[in-house]
């Protein structure tokens, strides 16, 4: 079976070939199998939010080459990233970034109707997700109505809305207190086992880090085994 993500020598070069030039990945690779949750940590400027957005197609590398599911989708056009993102990848960052006027489950309805599902396949799959991390209570109050914990677990439930092969996910529960950040995290990792996901998740907490299947390092613009 295919790895569900693989880059290989990715590099990426700000203002390449001026004076300012700035070299952030310099031949980073990763290969994530099927079902498998890895932690990758970095120092603040690594690059890791780099690697994340081009692994989820939200840039692209300045060489080197990204696979999801055995496709190689470097090269493609906007309108097909977009569509294999809505459809196969979860993005889940630091801060929640929910719509405000919207309830929490309008905010997990929304991108199933954007990838075409029908309205009730769409709410029930939202109020099983919201029932699946504890906050189906909260279903149809808006984020500023909500506490930080529960803005997080409506975030990683719009991230797995449309059944995605693959989460991508930058410091989820760095805006969290330690209690808190741990309740949130053990939330989050019951539903990506139960689901199947693979993920690969940048933390600066090994605590967290360290109950993933596997810690890998960003170091100098390369990925390294984790210590």
């Amino acid at each position: 079976m295919s790895e569900v993500l693989k880059l290989e020598k990715i590099e990426k070069v700000y203002n390449r070939g001026e004076p300012g030039e700035v070299s952030v990945l310099k031949g980073a690779e990763i290969a994530i199998e099927p079902g498998e949750v890895v932690a990758m940590v970095a120092p603040s400027g690594a690059g890791k939010s780099t690697l994340l957005h081009i692994a989820g197609l939200l840039d692209t590398p300045s060489s080197g080459r990204v696979f999801i599911g055995g496709e190689d989708v470097t090269e493609l056009g906007d309108r097909r990233r977009t569509a294999l993102r809505r459809s196969r990848i979860g993005f889940i960052y630091q801060f929640h970034h929910l719509l405000p006027e919207f309830s929490a489950v309008e905010n997990i309805i929304l991108p199933q109707l954007a990838n075409g599902a029908g309205q009730t396949e769409a709410r029930e799959r939202a109020e099983m997700l919201l029932d699946r991390v504890g906050v189906a209570h909260r279903a149809d109050h808006r984020p500023a109505e909500l506490s930080g914990g529960e803005q997080q677990r409506v975030a990683f439930c719009r991230a797995l809305a449309n059944a995605p092969d693959l989460l991508l996910a930058d410091e989820p529960t760095g805006n969290l207190d330690p209690d808190t950040s741990d309740r949130v995290f053990g939330a989050l990792m019951e539903l990506v086992r139960d689901t199947g996901l693979s993920a690969l998740i940048a933390t600066h907490n090994i605590a967290l880090a360290n109950r993933m299947d596997r810690v890998v390092a960003l170091d100098a613009g390369v990925v390294t085994l984790g210590k």
